[in-house]
């Protein structure tokens, strides 16, 4: 998984921000939490209803982060439902009837708040001055919009709007649009082939009853992470959130599993989209294990050999050479089989086809040239600080355990971290041979076209206008009714004889 830092650091400080471990288990608890779990200074605590808490606390900043995390995303929409999760997730931010205007009362407390929705999870946080009262009052509408919020025909009209507008400037990007072409054709029947966005008339269209019935079934505390960080004290912090969050009750349905599988990849699939545009791209995506498998620490590594600038391969095979003016390469670390992407952009006086041939040299060429002791050291190195700034950041360590509990369990950040660490050069290798191969790959290409020839297919027309007063012909006279027995047919036979001596039997009936 990549860890995006939130800034920029020039130099490393003297003093790291160190996380304050959790108090053990006491007395001290409030009635109705327990204690469950706790690594490297987060805890876990579990609600009668199901909620699970994380608390990590950190003396070092005058901030806390309140993120919110349900455990639902793209993955579980069903057929006409696509970019529903999303959709959920803006009308989340147009209140309750208790609290009609979240953004402006976050704004006014000088809380910083967004949401955002994956393929495995949908989460809402905000990030305040540290202070028992503005706790209360988040952890007060977080609660109550779990199971209160307005989902109302008229919000949907605004909000669609909105997102239809994010939908199109997607589509404005070649390098997203292919992307998304050639995850729907490495993924026939899984939803991980189809945009987090969603389809345009899906979007458009979709009724606000399913979106009632999908927030009703999966936003409910037994789906739910509470993730708190920054500068609390962790008694009231716990008693504030069984107090409001604690009320709600566990519901009584059965959580809905998703079950689809999506099969080995049988044999190269290739894509080509033609759209305006200024750059060329070639592309190639690979299937990969779900994100929780112990072979994803070696994709973890095998990806950051290739995609790192400037001593990656990628780099050193395509733009060094002038193939191409810049690569990329990305792994998608996801609850089910995810996938790895990697490409290459070109002007539109380069050659794609030499790029293309070069990006697969690469990616597919580790049997000739395997990989390195230096190359997984220096990968597998740069993977681990990444993880270690994280956990020294409790802000950016709220959002990394966030994506953890989407995959399936908060800890297997810690996990994974473990596994980095112990990665040989021979798992590397075996994970490029088992993945990188042309049977689990899908190619994709861009080719700029500034008028793109296509065949622009009708919707279905309106049968009922094309049938309104329509008759048709002359009605078709009916035959007759006839007796076909013995008696009956001997009294209609016409017989003759014709020349030469043939006979002939002729039966005659109106039809």
């Amino acid at each position: 998984m990549n860890f995006p830092r939130l800034r920029l650091l020039a130099a490393l400080p003297l003093i790291v921000p160190t996380l304050v471990a959790a108090q053990p288990a006491g007395p001290g608890l409030p009635a109705g939490v327990a204690r469950i779990t706790s690594v490297e200074g987060v805890t876990e605590y579990r609600l009668a209803n199901g909620l699970k808490i994380l608390l990590i606390p950190d003396r070092s900043i005058d901030t806390v982060t309140v993120n919110v995390t349900y455990l639902v995303g793209s993955r579980h929409e069903g057929y006409g439902e696509t970019g529903m999760a999303h959709l959920l997730e803006h009308l989340m931010f147009r209140g309750t009837p208790r609290f009609p205007s979240i953004k402006a009362d976050f704004q006014r407390r000088g809380a910083r708040y967004n949401g955002s929705t994956s393929f495995d999870r949908t989460n809402y946080y905000e990030t305040f001055p540290a202070g028992e009262k503005t706790l209360d009052y988040v952890l007060d509408v977080e609660a109550d919009r779990m199971v209160n919020a307005s989902i109302a025909r008229r919000d949907l009209d605004a909000e669609m709007t909105v997102v239809r507008n994010e939908f199109e400037s997607g589509e404005n990007s070649a390098f997203n649009v292919l992307r998304e072409r050639a995850a729907a054709s490495a993924y026939l029947w899984h939803n991980y082939g189809k945009a987090i966005i969603g389809a345009r008339s899906d979007i458009e269209n979709v009724p606000i009853e399913r979106l009632r019935a999908f927030y009703s079934h999966y936003y409910q505390p037994d789906n739910a992470v509470l993730l708190i960080s920054g500068k609390l004290e962790e008694s009231e912090t716990l008693r504030i959130a069984q107090k409001r969050f604690g009320r709600i009750a566990k519901p009584s349905r059965t959580l809905r599993k998703t079950y689809t599988v999506e099969p080995t990849q049988d044999g190269e699939r290739e894509v080509t989209l033609r759209r305006a545009g200024d750059v060329q791209l070639v592309s190639a995506l690979y299937h990969m294990p779900p994100g929780t498998h112990p072979e994803y620490a070696a994709v973890d590594v095998l990806v950051a050999l290739l995609n790192h600038v400037p001593s990656g391969r990628l780099h050193k095979a395509l733009v060094e050479t002038g193939l191409a003016s810049s690569v990329y390469g990305t792994e998608r670390q996801q609850r089910e089989a995810g996938f790895a992407y990697f490409g290459a952009s070109l002007r539109q006086d380069a050659s794609l086809e030499a790029a293309r041939d070069a990006l697969l040299r690469v990616l597919e060429g580790f049997s000739k040239s395997p990989v390195t002791e230096d190359e997984v050291e220096l990968a597998r190195r740069r993977l681990v600080n990444d993880i270690e700034l994280t956990l020294a950041d409790s802000r950016e360590l709220t959002s990394v355990l966030s994506e953890y509990a989407g995959i399936g369990d908060w800890r297997v950040l810690f996990l994974h971290r473990d596994r980095l660490k112990r990665v040989t050069s021979a798992d590397v290798r075996a994970a490029a041979a088992r993945y990188l191969k042309p049977a689990n790959r899908t190619l994709g290409m861009f080719l700029p076209t500034q008028s793109p020839d296509r065949a622009e297919i009708p919707p279905v027309p309106d049968l009922a206008a094309a049938l309104k007063d329509y008759h048709g012909s002359a009605t078709v006279a009916l035959g007759e009714d006839f007796n076909p027995t013995p008696a009956g047919i001997e009294a209609r036979v016409i017989r003759r004889t014709l020349p030469g001596g043939m006979k002939l039997a002729l039966l005659p009936k109106k039809t």
